[in-house]
């Protein structure tokens, strides 16, 4: 009977936290489905989370309606990977999943295990030039287990590697300090930028580090956030797949040395107190607002026009550039590590036993031609870019040079170009093009700024995002461990840390790491 009622209180939580976060969804206007168009709800990730979803009169919504039937309907999926799972496993245990939804891999073989996604192998046939340009087989790889795909892959948007450190040049030369190389230079340059008024305002209002918890499946504990400090200590990202140590970074003696790194950064106040609550949105609005001097940041969050131009509009004089990541004891680096992966939309058992595959599959076919690859990633020909003679888009000779796609209030419009990008030479240019920052007069490039980041040292992990993942007890006991070290509620000494690991592996730390490891093996993922 207990377990009667607990299987029931768990039910209503799951269904009154799911109202919740679907009463929260910033979607598209409905149409009206006259001529029987077919509804499609896409739950999706913007490429600017800071951003609102495409506005009711995109016309990419007008195209589809007339074009393929379809009422296009799209509503934004939190920036944070952590709160995407909770929306989707809120909804997956409500059975009110969207028609399609963006979805991190890890939580993809638990969705379908309960079948509220389907398999999505009948539709490749209907979306050749898709299936073709963004995903394949090697994308039909990706999100396939037990004989059956249940994603649809696409392989466009961000580029590898295209995070780094960045640090306030002009503090540096505020406070006559050189660019940190080692762990012990950072730490000492994130004491100058705490007490020592990097930015002369007389204020004590600066951090050294800025943060926030951004875990995924291959950063688990902290995230990638704090993954350079654990390149450190060569225990970046979840799982090392080298073939001389392969296993969980968690389960090495070096993890506890860069713990205990990261915990001195906590105990000297050197970082920015609200790290642990902060979201992605709210981090970058600090940087920008200059509350901290170091950070990890993606190139185009940083350098891109409209994400750089409220820095530049507080800071004029202020500089940020990149540097290397911390250089530990045993001289170890990294800015963090990554595979060469694809992004996934998994389609919801309920839309295909509604008989919408045709619909879906018309959908992609058609973000796939050249029609929707101009108007998503650029915007109205002639409104939002123009095309060089080389039919490059760019923003020379627009009539409104306000409506460019560069600017802030028009990203918007190109909320969904990760979708369908290519990923050309080309389109790199015209996606992230050289300007001129319009307070500070500073030129500005996200692409070269790409570039100077992904010759930063990185940790190679190919064929990470296939490995299994931990149980849902694992994966809490994992977190909460690290986290209650690091806040001081457990004392972080070499016995009480040997024995949070032997506690972590009698829970299945130590099984997990072998089906990890063993599968690694199996599939030449060892290097």
């Amino acid at each position: 009977m207990k377990r009667q009622m607990r299987f029931v209180c768990l039910l209503l939580l799951a269904l009154m936290t799911a109202g919740a976060l679907f009463a929260s969804g910033a979607a598209a206007p409905r149409q009206a489905a006259g001529n029987q168009a077919v509804t499609l709800d896409f739950w999706f990730g913007a490429t600017s989370s800071e951003a609102g979803p495409p506005p009711a009169e995109w016309k990419a919504f007008q195209i589809v309606r007339e074009k393929l039937n379809i009422n296009w309907v799209l509503t934004m999926l939190p920036s944070s990977d952590g709160d995407r799972k909770t929306k989707i496993n809120a909804a997956a245990a409500a059975n009110a999943l969207p028609d399609m939804f963006l979805v991190p891999r890890d939580i993809l073989p638990s969705l379908a295990n309960i079948g509220v996604i389907a398999s999505v192998d009948e539709l490749y046939d209907l979306m050749p030039s898709w299936y073709k340009q963004y995903g394949g087989p090697d994308g039909r790889e990706f999100t396939s287990f037990n004989g059956k795909s249940y994603g649809i892959a696409y392989n466009g948007g961000g580029q590898p590697r295209n995070e780094g450190m960045l640090i306030r040049k002009d503090w540096l030369d505020n406070l006559g300090l050189q660019v940190p190389v080692s762990t012990e230079d950072y730490l000492a340059v994130m004491r100058a930028f705490t007490f020592n008024d990097p930015d002369g305002n007389g204020q004590n209002d600066t951090y050294g580090y800025g943060a926030f918890i951004d875990i995924s499946a291959n950063t688990e504990g902290l995230g990638s956030r704090m993954d350079p400090f654990f390149g450190a200590f060569g225990v970046v990202g979840t799982w090392n797949l080298s073939k001389t140590s392969p296993g969980l970074n968690v389960r090495k003696p070096a993890y506890l040395e860069a713990l205990s790194y990261v915990k001195s950064i906590i105990d000297e106040k050197v970082i920015d107190p609200n790290w642990m609550s902060y979201a992605r949105d709210d981090f970058r609005a600090a940087w920008k607002q200059g509350r901290f001097g170091i950070m990890r940041e993606n190139h185009s969050a940083y350098a891109s026009e409209a994400n750089y131009a409220p820095f530049d509009k507080n800071f004029p004089n202020g500089d940020w550039i990149v540097l290397d990541p911390p250089k530990g004891p045993r001289g170890e680096q990294a800015v963090g590590s990554y595979s060469n992966s694809y992004g996934i939309i998994a389609v919801s058992a309920k839309a295909i036993q509604a008989g919408k595959g045709p619909a879906i599959a018309r959908l992609f076919e058609w973000m796939a031609s050249d029609e929707a690859y101009y108007l998503l990633g650029w915007g109205e020909l002639g409104v939002n870019y123009t095309l060089d003679a080389n039919n490059v888009p760019g923003v020379d000779g627009l009539p409104d040079p306000n409506k460019a796609y560069t600017k802030p209030e028009m990203i918007p419009f190109t909320q969904l170009r990760g979708y369908i990008q290519r990923n050309t030479d080309a389109e790199l240019v015209s996606r992230y093009p050289t300007y001129k920052a319009p307070t500070s007069g500073k030129t500005m490039s996200a692409l070269l700024t790409l570039r100077d980041m992904q010759k930063r040292p990185w940790n190679t992990v190919v064929g990470v995002d296939t490995l299994p993942t931990p149980s849902a007890d694992i994966k809490r006991f994992y977190e909460q461990g690290v986290m209650e070290f690091l806040t001081g509620e457990r004392q972080l000494t070499r016995a009480n840390w040997d024995a949070w690991v032997a506690d972590f592996d009698q829970l299945g730390g130590q099984a997990w790491e072998k089906a990890g490891v063993d599968m690694a093996r199996e599939s030449n993922f060892l290097r």
